[in-house]
């Protein structure tokens, strides 16, 4: 139904543009190719660096070009595109061609609508995840040295106190082997300090919008990152994607934190860690008596289309057609391409389970169904890229954590301010209700 409706509108013979990030072009050839096939309409797939895209889609609309019809943004980034008009709501086309349950089984979805309209379909399951060694998680001389000197079985670790314990221990470079690989590069550096703050038991933001990441809670966060980077690969201070999965492939680092592309890399044939790698939930911590489990989903690619198309319906008919569990289960399982799963149909299909190996699935499901969203606020990216500065620059010993994160939050104060105080709060009390029932129950407002 959807490619007879796209064949009407069609029938100027006009190509489709698509705009997507790096690494994805495996995943949308085979659905492009069937679309044509289907339609007879050309789909020009474009791709640009993955952590350009977003800005590569901003500027396209600035400027009113009709170079993209459809775009692959990172779905962090889709409140800042509607904020700035670059992106069309869907609501229209969902009434007219969307069958009734389409989107039931799509496993997370809180980043493709803002301010109550619909501006995307998910098609990547960025869950944040952890991998370990296993070789040396169940080596037994580890585990007997390990119980000695902490009184603790060495196992995939709940909180951060200890996952940061095994990085230590495990890290040697004397004898060749590394603690841990997470990432220390200021674009990437703010997700793992979020976890942590989370990990901690409090909400970023009061109720009222009132930054709460300076406190005792944001210090100790930033403290322990700080403290733990030491044992981390020297590279990790310069890796980016790709060099951070192609550096944990060599195999002797302990644990690397990443997402399902990572694990699809590592899990290939030419991996020299496939088969070696055990998987969790990235950790969280203790409040209280109680853990507080935080999975995060932190990127993920959503299909919009671009204000500024001139076939806005057709090509949301493409985009609906590549989120049909036929043509998005295709996507997924592509072992050259780096979406994840996402709707519940992927995880029963052979060729997704072969592409990610059936126990890292298990894991990823079950961080994708709990996971905390995404700072889905106007301004997303200006709030995080502060607080990444920020971080990077006690990282590096220029400022203390405390004057750090006190600077940060005076910077948030100024964003919410120009995005519109109230509105914010609106939005982040709506936000805050998207959280996972545990999170809610157990994060808490500074009195």
């Amino acid at each position: 139904m959807v490619a007879e409706d796209a064949r009407k509108l069609g029938d100027n013979g006009r190509p489709l543009s698509v705009l997507l990030p790096e690494g994805s072009r495996a995943n949308l050839d085979p659905v492009a190719a069937a679309f044509t096939k289907k339609t007879g309409i050309q789909i020009n797939l474009e791709e640009v660096h993955v952590d350009q895209i977003n800005a590569e889609l901003m500027l396209n609309s600035v400027l009113g070009q009709a170079k993209y019809d459809i775009a692959l943004p990172a779905t962090f980034g889709v409140a800042d595109l509607v904020a700035a008009g670059a992106i069309h709501a869907l609501d229209d086309y969902i009434g007219r061609y969307e069958p009734n349950g389409f989107r039931n089984a799509m496993l997370y979805q809180e980043g493709d609508k803002f301010d109550g309209q619909t501006y995307g379909f998910q098609t990547d399951g960025d869950a944040y995840l952890m991998f370990y060694h296993r070789e040396m998680l169940n080596d037994l001389d580890a585990q007997k040295r390990y119980a000695d000197r902490f009184g603790y079985i060495l196992s995939t670790p709940e909180t951060w106190e200890e996952l940061d314990r095994q990085i230590r221990f495990f890290d040697s470079p004397a004898e060749g082997r590394y603690g841990g690989l997470l990432f220390r590069t200021p674009g990437y550096l703010a997700w793992e300090w979020w976890v942590r703050f989370h990990a901690n038991g409090y909400w970023p933001l009061a109720s009222d919008m009132t930054p709460q990441i300076a406190g005792e809670a944001g210090i100790a966060a930033l403290e322990e990152l700080i403290a733990i980077t030491d044992c981390l690969v020297p590279e990790a201070s310069s890796l980016g994607l790709f060099g951070n999965w192609a550096r944990y492939a060599k195999g002797d680092v302990y644990c690397n934190i990443g997402w399902g592309g990572t694990q699809k890399y590592l899990n290939s044939l030419q991996s020299p860690m496939r088969g070696r790698m055990v998987h969790g939930p990235t950790p969280g911590g203790k409040v209280g008596h109680e853990l507080l489990s935080a999975p995060y989903f932190n990127w993920g690619w959503s299909f919009v289309i671009s204000t500024a198309s001139t076939q806005k319906e057709l090509g949301y008919l493409f985009a609906l057609f590549a989120a049909t569990p036929a043509m998005s289960t295709l996507a997924v399982r592509q072992p050259g391409g780096f979406f994840d799963p996402y709707r519940d149909e992927h995880y029963s299909d052979p060729g997704v389970q072969k592409a990610y190996s059936e126990p890292f699935l298990k894991v990823h499901r079950e961080a994708l169904e709990g996971a905390i969203p995404d700072l889905y606020l106007k301004g997303q990216s200006e709030y995080f890229q502060t607080l990444a500065r920020g971080l990077d620059r006690a990282l590096q010993g220029d400022v203390t954590p405390k004057v750090a994160l006190t600077r940060v939050a005076q910077k948030w104060q100024l964003i919410t301010s120009r995005a519109g105080r109230a509105e914010q709060i609106q939005r982040w009390a709506q936000l805050r209700a998207k959280y996972p029932p545990e999170a809610r129950r157990l994060l808490r407002d500074i009195a």
